[in-house]
């Protein structure tokens, strides 16, 4: 029997749309797994309600399926479903771990993350690995059709999670079909200026890199109060404020002496809209970590 807990992880941080990933600190999925002629899967946890446990219809179940790992699956949901935080995808890559240990299959984090990325397309609609890839390896990735780049970063974060329902589907569907080369130049710009930023551990360049002018405000419209909000983080510390992946997640990138501020500040912002939130204060964070019940 192994158990492994993957974090949450925010996606595209404004200008990486698809490529860019983080993995946070806080909060996790927690996967137990053990050998059975079939695959069963059970699940507690926050929003476990709403996930489906017939195998066929989750995305661990199609992780157990592409390894040929049949097993009793248990899932203690940390990070909440429809959150912009990445919960398939840490159901997802702890399964991918887990199985793999159990039934010593041999792959590295790198070959699991095809696999971990195609369970979670039983929830996206389509195979991206920029949540998969940090919850397995932990830090900041870059995932290209080259392969994967990581970047063990050092910072501070808050990512604050409202109680608004934003479905990955819905929000691939505001993204543009094109863009105008102006809007390109600068978002490829400001990628360039993020990624510099994790590779020193710069709040600063960081945050100046989330600017997007592409996808972010298509996808910040269905966030009521995301302008408020944004600008309730920067007037105390943030340097930085982006749609956590498909949202609702808004995620700030701060010192940590601000983080604090940075919290109750978004939490204040979102309520004054009269949405209650949650902000989790956390960090840039390692990836799916494995356990063993033998040990």
């Amino acid at each position: 029997m192994f158990t492994v807990r993957a974090p949450a992880s925010s996606a595209n941080l404004g200008s990486g749309f698809d490529v860019f990933g983080i993995a946070l600190g806080r909060p996790a999925d927690v996967v137990r797994v053990e050998r059975a002629p079939e695959t069963t899967i059970t699940v507690t946890g926050a929003g476990s309600q709403y996930i489906p446990e017939d195998p066929e219809r989750n995305t661990v179940g199609a992780v157990a399926e592409a390894l040929d790992a049949p097993a009793r699956i248990q899932i203690d949901k940390g990070v909440r479903p429809s959150s912009g935080l990445g919960s398939s995808a840490a159901s997802a890559a702890a399964a991918a771990v887990a199985l793999n240990a159990l039934y010593d299959r041999g792959l590295s984090r790198e070959e699991l993350v095809p696999i971990a990325a195609e369970g979670e397309a039983l929830v996206s609609g389509a195979a991206h690995s920029d949540n998969v890839a940090p919850s397995l390896l932990g830090g900041f990735t870059i995932v290209t059709e080259g392969g994967i780049t990581q970047v063990d970063a050092s910072l501070s974060l808050v990512a604050c999670l409202p109680e608004i329902n934003v479905s990955t589907r819905d929000a691939r569907k505001v993204v543009p079909e094109r863009a105008e080369m102006a809007d390109i130049v600068s978002t490829v710009g400001h990628a360039a200026t993020l990624a510099v930023g994790m590779a020193r551990d710069d709040p600063d360049l960081v945050g100046r890199g989330m600017d997007d002018g592409i996808v972010t405000p298509e996808r910040a419209a269905l966030i009521r109060g995301y302008d408020d909000v944004r600008d309730a983080a920067l007037a105390v510390g943030a340097t930085g404020v982006t749609v956590s992946g498909a949202g609702p997640t808004l995620l700030a990138v701060c010192r940590e002496p601000d983080r604090r501020a940075v919290a109750s500040a978004m939490m204040d912002a979102f309520d004054d809209h009269g949405i209650e939130s949650r902000a989790y204060q956390t960090e840039v964070g390692a990836g799916a970590q494995l356990y063993s019940d033998a040990e």
